[in-house]
């Protein structure tokens, strides 16, 4: 199975004024995922046992494999990215009622949520991903995750993930990660795109 870059359903420009700007997502998109992908596609050629799989049966058989570590990173990042651009839009920021319900229901209230969710992208030391997953208990947890790696790993099914790597945000916001949490919230996230994951699980 050979891996493409997907396509963003937005143009570079078009989060802007939503605060991201175009270079970040020329950048973001056009040169940190397209170089995961094509050093995922350059694994895939050497290891014949890879052959023919999906993205998530490549990172479940190189996730406990030391010699196959950077199949892991790369796979991972590319799956964390398509998921990423896909919860991002330039209509952004109005939760729906559904899924409202549902974090109110697990955190107490919506800033509870954005509460656990800003302080553990505070807490994780260099780069990584937080996310929003639904656990096998049924309930919504913020989790977070190094590098490359993602929920699925630990049996959990993520929702909306958010990529707190410097290359997401050091253009537009420089150092300041709690500045880029803040628009991603107020302004980025497709909450309608991540009620539909919800309701998937």
């Amino acid at each position: 199975m050979a891996f493409e870059l997907n396509a963003l359903p937005y143009s570079y420009s078009a989060l802007g004024e939503r605060g991201m700007c175009q270079e970040t997502l020329e950048l973001h998109h056009g040169k940190h995922h397209q170089a995961y992908v094509t050093a995922l596609q350059g694994f895939i050629e050497k290891h014949s046992q890879l052959r023919g799989k999906t993205l998530e049966e490549i990172i479940a058989c190189s996730a406990s494999s030391a010699s196959l570590g950077p199949v892991f990173n790369n796979a991972g990042q590319h799956w964390n990215h398509i998921h990423f651009w896909n919860s991002l839009s330039p209509r952004g920021g109005i939760m729906p009622g559904r899924l409202r319900d549902k974090i109110v229901e697990d955190f107490e209230s919506v800033d509870g949520f954005k509460n656990a969710f800003r302080t553990a992208a505070a807490a994780q030391f260099g780069s990584g991903w937080v996310w929003l997953v639904l656990a096998r208990d049924g309930k919504l947890e913020v989790t977070k995750t190094a590098n490359g790696e993602n929920p699925l790993m630990h049996g959990a099914q993520p929702i909306l993930g958010c990529d707190v790597w410097e290359h997401s945000y050091y253009i537009d916001y420089r150092n300041a990660r709690p500045k880029y949490l803040e628009a991603w919230f107020d302004s980025l996230v497709n909450w309608e795109h991540v009620e539909a994951m919800l309701g998937k699980v």
